[in-house]
């Protein structure tokens, strides 16, 4: 895999950095008087920034796990760089919820705002689609080097599949211009992302489960 895939990876997590803050101006300046009404606490920007920040946490677990199974440095810079850059979206959206005064938390089913509440609860800690079970979390943490790359690899790209949904929804649906720009962002990285994962899946010898 070429070091100029995963650099560009990096520039772009370093690009998000430097936007937060003014990401976190822009979307009160969008909520508040001159703009869209702030929305309420069943809408699809607060439902969007309430479980994307869940699904995020677990991507920047998973992250933070595999750069200490490993010495590879293609892997250990890409994990990194999801971290960080997940991360920080989700200090965003937590944030986004404070400025419209809204709960981070609901008694709704995960994914309720896309219309997808009533499907199964997920199983083994898995709350929405593409997140990784405890069991696959507590194998990722007793493999080393190559079996921890793969396996990494392999959850990561199941969770941007379930991330990509989820954030298409919020550009359909949700009403803040600048957060669905941000879910609009996500999309199209996690996608770029995805494509490096199977390249260095390849490398390894294996693929991404089906």
């Amino acid at each position: 895999m070429s070091r100029r895939h995963v650099g560009w990876v990096a520039g772009t997590a370093a690009a998000v950095l430097v936007a937060a803050g003014a990401i976190t101006y822009a979307v009160a300046q969008d909520s508040g008087g001159t703009g869209p009404r702030t929305p309420g606490a069943e809408s699809a920007d607060a439902g969007f920034a309430r479980d994307m920040s869940v699904h995020h946490q677990q991507a920047v677990e998973m992250s933070y796990l595999v750069r200490d199974r490993t010495k590879n440095e293609e892997v250990r810079r890409l994990a990194y760089d999801i971290a960080q850059t997940q991360a920080n979206q989700r200090g965003m959206m937590l944030g986004w919820l404070d400025l419209w005064g809204l709960p981070k938390v609901s008694a709704e089913a995960p994914m309720t705002w896309m219309g997808m509440g009533d499907m199964p609860p997920g199983k083994d800690g898995a709350l929405m689609p593409g997140m990784a079970t405890d069991t696959e979390l507590k194998k990722l943490r007793t493999l080393n080097g190559k079996q921890a790359e793969i396996l990494y690899l392999r959850l990561m790209t199941a969770h941007h599949q379930g991330g990509i949904h989820m954030a298409q929804g919020c550009v359909a649906k949700c009403s803040v211009g600048v957060e669905k720009r941000l879910a609009q962002g996500m999309v199209d990285a996690q996608q770029s992302e995805i494509e490096l994962m199977a390249g260095m899946l390849k490398e390894r010898g294996a693929q991404a489960r089906p």
